[in-house]
């Protein structure tokens, strides 16, 4: 009989061309903790999608390599499978039902019943659901957690903290689970809910309950982790047990050693003056779904490149989506001396700001109309470019128009038929281009871009981050740029501000050690700011 529960053996996975796991191979004890940790992109997500049986894996051509839990050969088609296999799972988004009590919620599809004679005559379905026995039975759950909770009370009145735990009891109330799968669990929770859940996290795998254990927080890792798996750029990099490791470690495992190519590339000769501020921030929120904005200060000098990195959901999307006014929004931002009027984002684009956003198809785009339509769309409507007036009647001036598309149709390289071609059916680096020349041609004083490279090929990349850099050189154009890759901040940027929880855990130079990047992100802000 093995202690083994879980055994991956060189698992792959492919989007289309796009390869998000290589040979992963691991194994995981039973009662055992494995902390996953990896940078955004790195493969957590896709891999536990695979061990949970997730139908996005199988609509897009299934995983290679093989998989046995609890010594059989597993594929799970779906997650109804995984959990009567004894695999449960917390997500990042509670799947709570609001209107029901804790204990519904947590016996959900599980409820104790007691027959009757119409049950034992029409079936099990008709069986009259036990109060008292499903309070008792969520109660024990909690119990074990070591969580006050009143099974009694409606979820819609629960604190996030407590929901959290909710979601953890309904995965340990199923019968026989073997190994639960926790993805971010203690992003919701204040210091002392993370430690209670260490505590109990503890206790389950005293039962036998395995558990994956992904989270940001590296403390965390460290204090709970029997062993750690350090995922990146879909491989394992290092599959170590929890014995003397520190979090510097973990952090450079996980961002890479330092790319001294490109870090080189930056321009090291630019003056920048840090007593000119051409944009403070005060106390931002925003109030965007799946970001956490609650309290950014920052100051942004003029003509610099300030990059904007932190771990997925920790906010960094939506500080330029709150500015720009596409989520609700508070907080105060003082742009060349002037207070902006947060929310209307008329207003802000006509102070010489423009955004490229990382939703070019949703929002950054007209994807019907022609590229040369789109490039100049905002510059003609914000700015009244482009019109020229005949008798007093204001027309489009296609021309002009269609002369500045082939300008950076040329210059940033879109690979298209021409500026009469629809941009709906352009390939994804090209629409980001088109994305950056339509944010050029305002002639911005300052542009915020939000990942500007991501889901393009490398080439296209190099062209974007290049006009970034041009313009910012050339035009004096104050970029901010957002971006989950670390190392492409690291080759444009003056600095880069890491944001976690919501707030600016601290800025670096682009050189500094890549280990205190990660520290950052992972809320160790003494250990990177002072170690």
């Amino acid at each position: 009989m093995t202690d083994k529960l879980l055994e991956v053996k060189n698992v792959s996975k492919n989007f289309g061309e796009n390869s998000v796991l290589r040979g992963v191979n691991f194994s995981l004890d039973k009662g055992e903790i494995l902390g996953l940790v990896g940078e955004n992109g790195a493969g957590k997500s896709t891999l536990m999608n695979i061990l949970f049986g997730m139908e996005v894996i199988h609509h897009t051509g299934g995983f290679e390599g093989e998989i046995y839990f609890d010594g059989e050969k597993i594929n799970f088609k779906n997650p109804i499978e995984a959990l009567a296999a004894g695999v449960g799972m917390v997500h990042q988004e509670f799947s709570l039902i609001p209107g029901f009590t804790v204990a519904e919620n947590i016996t959900l599809n599980m409820e104790k019943t007691n027959s009757s004679i119409i049950s034992k005559i029409f079936g099990k379905k008709l069986e009259n659901i036990d109060e008292s026995k499903n309070l008792e039975v969520a109660g024990d759950s909690l119990d074990t957690l070591e969580i006050k909770i009143d099974p009694n009370d409606k979820v819609s009145e629960m604190p996030v903290g407590h929901k959290q735990f909710i979601e953890i009891a309904r995965e340990i109330t199923r019968k026989d689970v073997k190994l639960i799968i926790m993805d971010e669990p203690t992003a919701v929770l204040t210091e002392s809910e993370a430690n209670n859940l260490m505590k109990a996290l503890k206790r389950l795998s005293e039962i036998g309950i395995a558990i994956i254990f992904i989270t940001h927080r590296l403390r965390e890792i460290i204090s709970v982790c029997d062993k750690v798996i350090v995922l990146r750029d879909g491989e394992i990099i290092e599959d170590r047990a929890n014995e003397n490791l520190t979090m510097e470690e973990i952090a450079k495992w996980m961002v890479g050693r330092d790319d001294e190519n490109a870090v080189a590339k930056r321009v090291r000769d630019k003056k920048i003056d840090n007593s000119d501020v051409i944009l403070k921030i005060n106390h931002l929120w925003v109030d965007m779904p799946g970001e956490a904005v609650f309290d950014v200060n920052l100051e942004v000098y003029r003509g610099e490149i300030l990059g904007i990195a932190g771990l997925a959901g920790q906010g960094k999307l939506g500080i330029p989506n709150g500015i720009l006014g596409t989520y609700p929004v508070g907080g105060e931002c003082v742009f060349n001396g002037e207070k902006l009027d947060l929310g209307n984002t008329l207003s802000i684009l006509k102070n010489k700001i423009a955004f490229v956003s990382e939703d070019r198809r949703g929002v950054g785009l007209l994807l019907d109309e022609p590229i040369f339509w789109n490039i100049s769309f905002n510059a003609m409507q914000v700015q009244e470019k482009f019109i020229k007036r005949v008798m007093g009647i204001k027309f489009r001036d296609e021309n002009q128009m269609k002369d500045l598309a082939d300008k950076y149709i040329d210059s940033l390289s879109i690979k298209t038929m021409g500026s009469f071609q629809k941009a709906g059916n352009l390939s994804g680096g090209n629409q980001q281009k088109v994305c950056l020349a339509k944010a050029f041609a305002m002639d911005p004083e300052l542009l915020f871009v939000s990942e500007p490279t991501r889901g393009i090929d490398i080439g296209a990349k190099g062209l974007v981050l290049d006009a970034l850099r041009d313009t910012n050189i050339d035009d004096n154009t104050t970029v901010i740029m957002v971006s989950s890759e670390l190392e492409e901040l690291r080759s444009i940027c003056d600095r880069i501000a890491v944001i976690c929880e919501g707030k600016i855990a601290g800025i670096l130079p682009p050189d500094e050690d890549a280990e205190k990047f990660g520290l950052l992100m992972s809320g160790e802000k003494e250990a990177a700011l002072n170690g």
